[in-house]
């Protein structure tokens, strides 16, 4: 492969992020349910803090996703997109199901 960019492409460079994984909150679905998108962002990034600090996850809110799901609200993350997904939870899910749901912790490695 040559190191020259293609002469009609675009230069793009890569950058190291500060964060591995992503929770992308659908704000429409939020507001169609009377949430505030970012009291639910919130609310995933405090639990995080509280439950699994030091893991670095990027939580953000988006435009709609497009499922539009009854009564629910739709997110997506790196491992539900990695497999061609999106996750529907119930909006009075509590926090810490919530990120239970959304990004797992690790599973302890055995002794």
């Amino acid at each position: 492969m040559s190191k020259r960019w293609p002469e009609t492409g675009a230069r793009a460079k890569a950058a190291s992020a500060p964060w591995s994984e992503i929770v992308v909150v659908c704000a429409k679905c939020a507001k169609r349910q009377g949430v505030r998108a970012k009291a639910v962002r919130g609310d995933i990034k405090r639990e995080l803090k509280r439950g699994q600090p030091g893991r670095k996850v990027r939580v953000v809110e988006t435009g709609c996703l497009g499922l539009c799901p009854k009564r629910s609200l739709t997110f997506a993350t790196t491992a539900s997109l990695r497999a061609g997904r999106l996750i529907v939870v119930d909006p009075a899910t509590a926090p810490d199901a919530l990120v239970q749901a959304l990004v797992p912790a690790p599973a302890a490695d055995p002794a």
